[in-house]
């Protein structure tokens, strides 16, 4: 790997690459992985969620990956939103029962907390674990604010891990809120402000 990785944007031909890089990153995540604790279900579940999630992004070039997909980060640009459809028919095919009421307030939460001015959101970013600690994540950050500090807007994404909190307030997130229900793990609201 070199010093510095490159980023590139990931088109159409790159999606299952970085799919797969992201359904690796949140294998281990604790809130996909309180939705789907069995592996068999959550690699089969997981890369449709991602890509009603943050697919959007491979159609606007938005989508960024590392060098061979060992990152991705899909971010959907102002005034597009997550496939809330696609997202619905995953979650009712998959979902158990009993945290149903649960994730129903983590998404109220969510939607309470996102900005309702324009922005950059950020609903996915991953490495692939065999690559965790090498800065790709903070390179993919770089490269993405640099398009919102060129744009003068906001940034937003909800971190459902709280080891990656650091990563993102050293890129200027700061916490705004707390989303939690039931017996689901901790997300967390962060904002970037426009610069």
């Amino acid at each position: 790997m070199s010093a510095v990785p490159e980023v590139r944007s990931a088109d159409a031909s790159l999606q299952a690459s970085a799919i797969d890089t992201i359904v690796l990153g949140f294998a281990t995540d604790p809130m996909t992985r309180w939705v789907w604790p069995d592996s068999s279900e959550y690699l089969r579940i997981m890369p449709r969620f991602a890509k009603a999630f943050g697919g959007r992004a491979f159609e606007h070039g938005t989508a960024d990956i590392t060098d061979r997909a060992r990152a991705a980060a899909l971010w959907l640009p102002p005034g597009v939103e997550p496939d809330d459809a696609e997202m619905d028919a995953v979650m009712e095919g998959a979902l158990r029962p009993e945290i149903a009421e649960d994730i129903g307030a983590v998404l109220k939460g969510m939607a309470a907390h996102h900005p309702r001015e324009p922005h950059w959101y950020l609903p996915l970013i991953a490495a692939d674990p065999n690559w965790i600690g090498q800065g790709l994540g903070a390179r993919l950050m770089q490269h993405a604010l640099r398009r919102c500090d060129e744009q003068g807007a906001a940034a937003y994404l909800e971190s459902s891990n709280p080891r990656n909190i650091s990563l993102y307030q050293r890129h200027g997130f700061r916490i705004i809120g707390r989303i939690q229900s039931g017996s689901s793990p901790v997300l967390t609201p962060m904002l970037r402000p426009r610069s």
